[in-house]
C-alpha cells in the first residue's frame, strides 16, 4: 500500500485522531491475547492433555500465521486499509471463542490454527496502518502503539485473572468477551485512514520469501518474540506446577508480565529518541537476562513473579523496532512487515513447542533456562536494529 485517500498534507488534528483510532485497536487485539492466555491452565484441564502435547497445541497459532501473514498485504490491496483491518480484527475477536469449544488435542490443534490466521493477517495490517501514521507525524510512534497492545492485554489477562478467580467458565468468558471486543473494534476502524495502492500498482504476490532485509531484522526480532512468547504461555502454568500455586496467582504472574511491557512500550519512543535503538536493545536485553535468571533459580513465587515482569521490561520494544525498521525497508510496507512478522511468528511457533517438549524431558525449569540464553541474544545482535 503507497497511496492514500487522505493526503500526507492532512490536518495534524485528522492524523492525531487516526493514530489515537490506530493505538485503540492495537489495544483490542491484545485484549484477545491477553484474555486467551489466562486461561490456558483452564484449558489444559478442560482438554485433558500434558504439557507436552499442550505445547505442540500452542505451536498451531504461529503455524496458521506464518502461512497466511503474507496474504495481508493482497487484503489491503483489494479492500483498502480500513476494510482490510475491520474485516481481519472482527476475525480474530471472533476466534477466540474457539479454543474454549474445544474437547480434545486434535481440535484444539485446529481451533489454535484458525486463531493464528486471524491474528497474522489483522497484526501485519495494523502494523503497516501504524508506520503510515509514523510517517505522518514525523517521529517515532510504533513502540506506543504496541505498547497500547500490550496495554491491552494486560486488561485480558486481568479481566482472565478475575476469571480464573471465580472459577468461571472459559467459555462464557470468552463469548463475553468477544462480544465486546468486537462491537469495539467495528467502531475503532473507522477512525484509521484509509490507505489504498495505486490504481495502476500490481497486487502484491499471495507468498512470497521474505526480503533480505527483513531476514535480517527479523533475526533479532526471533529471540525478543521467543521470550516473549515462551513468558505469555507458559507463565502460569510455571506458577502453578513448579511452584504449586493456586490458579488465581498463576495467571496473576501473566499479569505481571504483560504490566512491565505496557509500562516499557508506552515510555519506549522517547527512550529510542533519546539513546537509539541499539543501546535500547541491549539494555533490554541485559533486563530480560536477568529475568531469565530469577525466573529459573526461583525459589518462592514472587521471585519467579519478578523474574517475568523483568523478561515483559526486556524484549518490550524490540518488536516495534524491528517492525517500524521493516516498514522502511521497501516500497510497500505490508509486504516488508509481513516478512519480518513471519520471521517473529515463526519464534512463536518454535518457543510453545519446545518449552513443552524439553519440559516433558526434563523440566519448566531447564525450558526457561533456554528463554535465558536467547534473551542475552539480544545484546549481541541489537546493532542490526541500528538507524541508516
Amino acid at each position: 500500500m503507497t497511496n492514500t485517500v487522505e493526503t500526507v498534507g492532512a490536518p495534524s488534528r485528522r492524523v492525531r485522531q487516526a493514530r489515537v483510532a490506530i493505538a485503540a485497536v492495537f489495544a483490542v487485539h491484545g485484549a484477545v491475547t491477553g484474555s486467551f492466555a489466562t486461561r490456558i491452565p483452564w484449558i489444559q484441564e478442560h482438554t485433558g492433555i500434558s504439557a507436552g502435547q499442550l505445547g505442540l497445541a500452542l505451536a498451531f497459532p504461529a503455524i496458521g500465521a506464518s502461512l497466511t501473514m503474507p496474504l495481508a498485504a493482497r487484503i489491503g490491496h483489494r479492500l483498502g486499509g480500513r476494510m482490510g483491518l475491520r474485516v481481519l480484527l472482527a476475525y480474530w475477536t471472533l476466534a477466540l471463542i474457539l479454543p474454549s469449544l474445544a474437547g480434545n488435542l486434535f481440535t484444539l490443534c485446529l481451533a489454535l490454527f484458525f486463531m493464528g490466521t486471524a491474528a497474522g493477517t489483522s497484526d501485519v495490517l495494523m502494523n503497516a496502518l501504524g508506520v503510515d501514521i509514523e510517517e505522518r507525524m514525523g517521529k517515532s510512534v510504533m513502540s506506543g502503539l504496541h505498547g497500547m497492545w500490550t496495554t491491552g492485554a494486560l486488561v485480558g489477562s486481568a479481566a482472565g485473572t478475575l476469571a480464573a478467580h471465580s472459577a468461571l467458565d472459559a467459555r462464557v468468558h470468552f463469548l463475553i468477551a468477544s462480544a465486546v471486543l468486537t462491537v469495539a473494534g467495528a467502531v475503532l476502524c473507522q477512525g484509521v485512514f484509509d490507505v489504498r495502492s495505486a490504481p495502476d500498482e500490481n497486487p502484491p504476490p499471495r507468498f512470497t520469501l521474505p526480503p533480505k532485509a527483513s531476514v535480517i531484522i527479523g533475526a533479532v526480532a526471533f529471540c525478543a518474540v521467543f521470550a516473549e512468547g515462551a513468558s505469555l504461555d507458559w507463565s502460569a502454568v510455571y506458577l502453578r506446577d513448579v511452584l504449586g500455586t493456586s490458579p488465581g496467582i498463576a495467571a496473576a504472574s501473566t499479569t505481571a508480565f504483560t504490566c512491565t511491557m505496557a509500562v516499557a512500550r508506552l515510555s519506549g519512543d522517547a527512550l529510542v529518541r533519546r539513546f537509539g535503538s541499539v543501546k535500547t536493545v541491549r539494555a533490554g536485553g541485559a533486563f530480560a537476562t536477568a529475568g531469565g535468571l530469577l525466573v529459573v533459580f526461583a525459589a518462592h513465587p514472587v521471585m519467579a513473579m519478578a523474574g517475568f515482569a523483568l523478561i515483559g521490561l526486556g524484549v518490550s520494544v524490540v518488536v516495534p523496532l524491528a517492525f517500524a525498521a521493516a516498514g522502511r525497508s521497501g516500497p510497500t510496507p505490508s509486504q516488508s512487515i509481513a516478512g519480518v512478522a513471519t520471521i517473529t511468528y515463526s519464534s512463536g511457533l518454535v518457543a510453545p513447542s519446545l518449552i513443552g517438549g524439553i519440559a516433558d524431558l526434563t523440566s519448566l525449569t531447564v525450558s526457561f533456562a533456554v528463554v535465558t540464553l536467547l534473551a542475552l541474544g539480544l545484546v549481541a545482535g541489537a546493532g542490526v536494529l541500528r538507524s541508516r
